[in-house]
């Protein structure tokens, strides 16, 4: 079960991650008319919730001691 340990170490790392790391997205608002377009484009950076990194760590280290365990 190495494959259950190397899960939970990469699940265990992106939760830790999420906690600092922001989420670049972008999203792109405009109107077309006939031939032209007119638009813009905007980008932000969003953090993912608390409860969403806490449940990430929380399943990575279950994982790892589930993959120790076997």
């Amino acid at each position: 079960m190495k494959g259950l340990l190397l899960a939970g170490v990469v699940v265990l790392v992106l939760g830790i991650l999420s906690f600092f790391v922001p989420v670049p997205h972008s999203e792109h608002h405009g109107v077309s008319l006939g031939d032209a377009h007119v638009g813009i484009t905007t980008h932000d950076e969003d953090r993912v919730p608390p409860a969403v990194s806490i449940v990430l760590v929380v399943v990575g280290a279950g994982l790892m001691i589930a993959g120790r365990k076997s």
